[in-house]
């Protein structure tokens, strides 16, 4: 790929870019190609970045499910790859409570918005791989649930789902990862996109109980860049998204307090995962998205 159209596609991971577009078929797309744009041009290795929904035909087996049409094509025996011939099954849980609804400023995504491309984007590179993936949609209950599945046409209705989610209900995390662990029956890569606004305590029982399922787990913990570094310069008046409270206060206030207790939060969450052997990544909506992307291709790789 010549470096100008490299460069081209590479801006396509910046949220606030993609996120002018409407399609989240094309979103996802431009994501990927972006992301593999950027990986030709790096050291980056360890899976591959050639997709394929093919694979060569074996001498000896069925030739039922040989592609004629491709063989008329390029005069090759190629076998289609269907779904028990998957790589991997990842399922995606996607928060959809009223306080992802959120950007601390007007020229940024909301954390649902940013966190609905980045699924987006995971979902498209995953069927790629010939992996099946499924999503959930939560707030204080579960909204919706797709099954894991790599067909073209199960990405096509997931990114719909996608598209048509909006952000609504109350928080309750840790009780919804129970609920959500009980659902998913074959283990796995669970994948979490989430602002985490719950006791902390609860959100990693729920965790844990995913790996008590035999599951993979990782985690992408998304914050507006406000919230993780309460950057304020004068009086503000807070509002709980969920409850409507406010709450008028100074920024020096808000920097020495609450920004340690937001540290601390933050550094108990990843201090605890590591010790369930649960990926934990922090992501701010202003970040682009192949860090999200890198690590879960890496997970892939350890899991095979």
């Amino acid at each position: 790929m010549p470096p100008r159209a490299a460069t081209r596609l590479r801006r396509f991971l910046d949220p606030e870019v993609v996120s002018r577009l409407d399609s989240m078929e094309l979103i996802a797309r431009l994501v990927v190609e972006g992301f593999i744009a950027g990986l030709h041009r790096s050291p980056f290795h360890g899976f591959s970045v050639e997709f394929s929904e093919y694979r060569p035909y074996n001498p000896g087996e069925s030739a039922g499910n040989v592609d004629w049409k491709v063989f008329a094509k390029t005069d090759r025996h190629y076998v289609k790859l269907f779904e028990e011939e998957t790589n991997l099954r990842a399922t995606l849980l996607l928060d959809g409570s009223r306080s992802m609804d959120f950007a601390g400023a007007p020229d940024r995504v909301t954390k649902f918005r940013y966190a609905s491309l980045l699924a987006a984007g995971l979902a498209y590179l995953l069927v790629k791989q010939q992996d099946a993936v499924g999503l959930v949609t939560f707030d204080e209950t579960i909204r919706q649930v797709l099954p894991a599945r790599s067909v073209r046409r199960h990405l096509y209705d997931l990114l719909l789902a996608l598209e048509r989610t909006e952000p609504g209900g109350l928080t309750d995390v840790g009780a919804t990862l129970h609920r959500a662990a009980e659902m998913v029956k074959r283990r796995g890569l669970v994948i979490l996109l989430s602002d985490l606004l719950d006791e902390p305590r609860r959100v990693l029982a729920g965790l844990k109980h995913f790996r008590h399922r035999g599951h993979e787990v990782l985690v992408f913990h998304v914050l507006d860049p406000l919230e993780r570094d309460l950057d304020l310069h004068r009086e503000v008046q807070l509002e709980d998204l969920e409850t409507g409270d406010r709450l008028r206060t100074q920024p020096w206030f808000i920097r020495r307090e609450a920004g340690e207790r937001v540290r601390d939060w933050i550094r108990g969450l990843e201090g605890e995962c590591r010790a369930h052997r649960i990926d934990y990544v922090p992501l701010a909506t202003d970040m682009p998205f192949d860090l999200a992307l890198r690590r879960v291709l890496d997970r892939r790789a350890r899991m095979q």
